[in-house]
């Protein structure tokens, strides 16, 4: 007997002890650095293998690769930004340096070239070998085709050199190098590597390089410091033999193939180098060609007096490889220098009430503005050179994969002052002919969006104010109403701002244009883009019969339109059960969508191996992390790849359940309640309430214990023995802090009517404009105990005349047209402003409240925040308002993250469960003592 018992012990060592009765323990702050989050997942094409890294909060990375034919699962350790090779025999993958040994080189101020620098690993998947390669900047690999991949090592290496700079001679004064050639760099090693053979061969001073699709060619740019050896190449893969394109002490930019890899375009100031200040020129080259030529320079006829080649633009041919498109943009005048102290210039910003965007609003876009650049076009067969966009008409967009025929230009110039105070999205709409360049105007001032068809034969458009899908071809005829015969509405029809709804969105086209796929609430809907057909549900109207939400998948990326006879994939949702999954349909068919799977889980959107039957997705519910699954075209076989946390087993997790409940004016209302999975209802339990707008759809989505930069976390607080409500809030215009008590309100305290929530103890926290709302109802009403408020608006009146610095623009759209819903000018409705800011209402105001608000918020001016806490202070009401220097909206740092989850548990913890006070809540911290401690331990009593 005491054998057997010895053998069973020893059989238990090391099992989980949550199987054998040890108690799970609630989560806590140090769970954050033992989760796991999913990043960089990726299916190979022939569907064998999957890969993924498993990313913490705090910490080195680990790239997994798994195979899905057998049990083997590789691993690199701190792998980022893997991929498969196109034939699936190896994973290239950057490797990242220890995390622990760069913060230390910070520390010690070592400089950026004695930094850790990145390495690069490729996997051989065969047999598990693993070539590493040190000092790596980037890698790149053909997009269809494997065998190869090149890599270029960083400026401080170069194949065993000496990293540190050789001490040069000073040059004599009749040697020194012109101030023009200061700034220029010389390139690093590229490496070439057959993956199978291992043999590389090394290209000197290289600063771009690509591949082209197939694999069979790479072009590569070199510059060196004394331009001995300038140039742009192209290297016969298979052989290392190089070509010549061009030669020349300059800079040569954005090498880029064709389609079929027999063509080259790239640009260069070679020609004008001497130049102060030099000029681009367009270059080409064809296979067998000796070298490249020159289709475009600024003495180019169809390059506008006063432009020239920009080096900021896009360079790309079309698919057919006809066209090859560039960009021009003006010449900026030559900077002058003179020769002023600092104190003796004038620095000022001249506001212009006819200033299309405001000052800060320029500044803010002013380096974009002057890299912009507008879309020019060779037609290579003619040589033919067309400016296709211009200030005028700023962008152009060109069909059919750079082959349309015509392509359509849009502008909003007339409408930029709008943007201070409408709703963004007016634009004047132009056909452009891609031959000429010549522009007509095809619709002006549309609020909505305007598409051509993948053929380019006809134009389709939302338009915010008809509420109406419109068509029309490109060559004439009327404008038609595609949508007016419909029964149902295609706009949204929960949207509840002071601005038209938009539509709720497409699936695409079939072929040959045939017709175009919108959705209504539930449906998919075929629509004759010529209005001759009435339209026709392809979900055969089981959507709105059944409360299920039917999406297209699109599952081929390369495919632009929709095989009118070929199963599509769909997703659904169903409204009232929030469950999801998939069905089948096609386009042309009399069958009802088929089920393929529906369940009580999330699912991510899936992706298909490109030449195997077998999709890569995520699914989750509360208690499931958003793990990866494999699955064939049917969804009967799912299985699981990874399995990032399985440490949650160890942590009381929650549950969480549908709550539904009327608003104070009657509207069916729906909410999330969580509670811990040891749920006892003869015990009574502390209410959290937090919330945003709607979040009900939300019931199987999961989140991990993670440091949420502004929000509590339901799981987190779940865990910790808290019940937690999130309700979904409706608005009526003009109204939105009313609206939130109207909705939130009757929820809440039907809650409180169950014997299992402790009503003494009901707290609220959100952030922006969940916080603003908490902000308003505290001025209303007593039923919180504590509340926490984050980056509020208090004040209406002066947010509406304030800036969001981050973008530059006018608040005023915000509170007349958008999320404020106020829905009328400061003017219009002044007692508005005023009703719905808790700044006037502060005296009322009874519950301690926790803010946040940080010193750089681009969002929500700092000063509403500072104006709220100044008040309820002059009032001696209890307010602390916590401002993470120098970030942003919400905390960016882990750590700092960190710290404003301690802090919100320790506040709700001391009000809601009687938890001792921390210093920092009891004392606050002096700014004499600001770095040298956090505050967060227990005040000491004597």
């Amino acid at each position: 007997m005491r054998r057997f018992l010895l053998v069973a012990v020893l059989a238990v060592v090391g099992m989980p002890a949550v199987l054998f009765g040890q108690a799970k323990r609630p989560l806590d702050h140090d769970a954050y650095d033992i989760w796991m989050g999913i990043q960089d997942q990726a299916i190979s094409n022939d569907g064998r293998w999957v890969l993924y890294t498993l990313v913490p909060q705090d910490g080195d990375a680990e790239l997994r690769v798994h195979s899905q034919i057998s049990n083997v699962v590789y691993t690199i350790p701190r792998g980022r930004s893997p991929q498969f090779t196109t034939d699936g025999q190896f994973v290239v993958t950057i490797i990242k340096p220890e995390l622990d040994i760069s913060r230390q080189a910070r520390r010690e101020h070592k400089r950026p070239n004695e930094q850790p620098k990145d390495s690069l690993g490729i996997l051989n998947l065969s047999n598990g070998d693993v070539f590493r390669t040190e000092m790596v900047k980037s890698y790149k690999l053909p997009e269809d085709a494997g065998g190869w991949v090149a890599y270029l090592l960083d400026e401080a290496s170069s194949r065993g050199e000496s990293t540190e700079a050789a001490e040069e001679p000073e040059p004599a004064e009749d040697e020194a190098e012109d101030e023009s050639r200061e700034d220029k760099k010389a390139g690093t090693m590229l490496v070439v590597r057959n993956l199978t053979s291992g043999a590389e061969t090394e290209v000197e001073h290289v600063t771009e390089y690509a591949f082209a699709n197939n694999g069979r060619r790479l072009a590569y740019s070199v510059s060196t410091k004394d331009g001995a050896n300038d140039g742009v190449f192209v290297m016969a893969v298979e052989n290392a033999n190089v070509t010549t394109l061009a030669l020349g002490e300059g800079e040569y930019k954005s090498p880029t193939f064709d389609e079929s890899g027999d063509q080259v375009a790239f640009l260069s100031n070679r020609d004008d180098y001497d130049a102060e200040v030099s000029a681009y020129s367009l270059f080409h080259w064809s296979a067998g060609a000796d070298g490249a030529l020159a289709l475009v320079t600024e003495a180019t006829g169809a390059v506008r007096d006063g432009w020239w080649v920009s080096e900021n633009g896009n360079i790309s041919f079309s698919d057919s490889g006809e066209r090859l498109f560039f960009g021009t943009a003006p010449r900026p005048e030559p900077e002058v220098e003179d020769s002023l102290l600092d104190e003796e210039r004038v620095k000022l910003d001249i506001w212009n009430w006819q200033d299309p965007y405001i000052q800060p609003m320029q500044l803010i876009q002013a380096n974009r503005e002057r890299r912009r650049t507008y879309l020019g076009v060779v037609h290579l067969g003619s040589g033919d050179v067309v400016q296709l966009a211009t200030p005028e008409v700023p962008t152009v967009d060109v069909g059919q994969d750079g082959d349309a025929a015509v392509a359509l230009g849009r502008s909003d110039l007339p409408y930029r002052q709008l943007m201070s105070w409408d709703t963004p999205g007016y634009n004047d709409y132009y056909l452009v002919d891609v031959a000429t360049g010549s522009r007509q105007l095809f619709h002006e001032r549309l609020h909505g969006t305007m598409d051509l068809s993948p053929n380019g034969t006809y134009a389709v458009w939302w338009d915010n104010q008809e509420l109406a899908w419109y068509g029309r071809t490109v060559d004439g005829g009327q404008a038609t109403s595609l949508t007016a015969s419909m029964t149902y509405p295609v706009h949204n029809e929960d949207h509840d701002w002071p601005y038209r709804p938009n539509a709720y969105g497409t699936a695409g086209w079939t072929e040959d244009d045939g017709e175009f796929l919108v959705y209504d609430r539930y449906d998919i809907w075929a629509l004759d883009p010529a209005g001759q057909r009435p339209p026709r549900s392809i979900t055969e109207g089981v959507g709105r019969r059944e409360n299920l939400r039917f999406r297209y998948v699109d599952l081929d990326r390369e495919n632009e339109t929709i095989a009118s006879d070929q199963p599509m994939t769909l997703s659904v949702f169903n409204t009232e059960t929030k469950a999801a999954g998939f069905y089948r349909d096609r386009v042309n068919g009399d069958r009802a969508p088929e089920r393929l799977v529906a369940m009580d889980f999330r699912f991510s959107r899936p992706t298909k191996a490109k030449d195997a039957n077998v999709v890569l997705f995520t699914r989750s519910s509360v208690a499931e992390f958003s793990d990866l699954w494999v699955s064939n075209l049917e969804f009967d076989n799912m299985r699981e790849v990874s399995e990032a946390n399985p440490q949650q087993e160890e942590y009381i997790w929650a549950t969480v359940e549908l709550m539904e409940w009327r608003s104070t004016d009657g509207i069916p209302l729906q909410g999330l309640l969580y509670k811990p999975e040891n749920f006892d209802p003869s015990q009574k339990y502390p209410l959290m309430v937090t919330f945003y707008e709607r979040n009900s759809d939300n019931l199987h989505a999961h989140a991990a214990p993670i440091p949420h930069r502004s929000v509590v976390q339901p799981i987190f607080y779940a865990s910790r023995g808290y019940l937690v409500f999130v309700p979904d809030v409706v608005y009526q215009v003009g109204y939105p802090g009313e609206s939130a008590m109207d909705a939130i309100l009757p929820g809440v305290l039907q809650l409180a009517r169950e014997d299992y929530v402790d009503e003494e103890n009901i707290a609220a926290q959100g952030h922006s404009w969940g916080g603003y709302q908490i902000a308003y109802m505290v001025t209303k009403t007593n039923l919180f105990k504590a509340v926490g408020a984050g980056a509020i608006v208090s004040n209406m009146i002066s947010a509406y005349g304030g800036i969001r610095w981050g973008t530059g623009m006018s608040r005023m759209f915000q509170y007349e047209k958008t999320q404020s819903r106020i829905g009328a000018t400061l003017w219009e409705a002044p007692v508005r402003y005023i009703e719905n800011s808790p700044i006037f209402w502060a005296d009322k105001v009874e519950t301690p409240m926790l803010m946040m608000h940080n010193d750089h918020d681009a969002a929500v001016p700092w000063y509403q925040g500072i104006e709220m806490f100044v008040a309820l202070r002059r009032l001696n009401k209890p307010v602390w308002m916590v401002n993470y220097n120098d970030e942003p909206h919400w905390p960016t740092t882990y750590a700092n993250k960190r710290d404003w989850n301690i802090r919100m548990q320790q506040f709700f913890d001391h009000y809601l469960k009687g938890a001792p006070a921390p210093v920092w809540l009891a004392e606050g911290i002096p700014a004499l003592l600001k770095g040298k401690t956090l505050g967060l331990e227990e005040v000491q009593r004597p």
